[in-house]
């Protein structure tokens, strides 16, 4: 078992991809099937195991200044650095980061348009409240 978790919000949002994933295979899984999976994946022995050991909520240091983060920026993976924080109320923080390589945030083949620095309002989970068209978070910071 891994001494490091993320959040129970940041498992769902592994669970919620990992059956997405599957589903553009052709391979079908329960929402709950999903959460099992993931448990096992950080090896625990099922999802209620591991909601009990990650707990409720972030690190309180998972979203500060100069820490390093991975995730999904408009569907492309980064991984980058936290160079600007500001906290916008109880729920939501103002995030920039920049990324170690530029990603390209337009899904053309005749165009692209690469981006090295981005902000993003993200709740305690690292998750945007902004969506793109096709209804995933703008922003998804995995907080490990």
């Amino acid at each position: 078992m891994t001494d490091i978790l993320p959040p129970v919000g940041g498992l769902k949002q592994q669970a919620k991809r990992l059956r997405a994933s599957l589903a553009q295979d052709g391979d079908f899984i329960s929402h709950s099937e999903s959460l099992e999976l993931i448990a096992k994946q950080y090896g625990f022995r099922d999802w209620n195991t591991i909601h009990a050991a990650a707990g409720n909520s972030p690190p309180p240091d998972a979203m500060a200044l100069g820490n390093r983060v991975s995730g999904q920026y408009l569907g492309q993976a980064f991984s980058g650095e936290i160079i600007a924080i500001r906290s916008l109320g109880s729920d939501y923080k103002r995030v920039t980061i920049h990324f170690d390589e530029p990603v390209d945030v337009v899904t053309f083949d005749s165009f692209s348009a690469f981006r090295q620095r981005v902000s993003a309002r993200v709740n305690k989970y690292g998750v945007s409240a902004e969506k793109t068209s096709d209804g995933k978070p703008q922003m998804e910071i995995d907080l490990i």
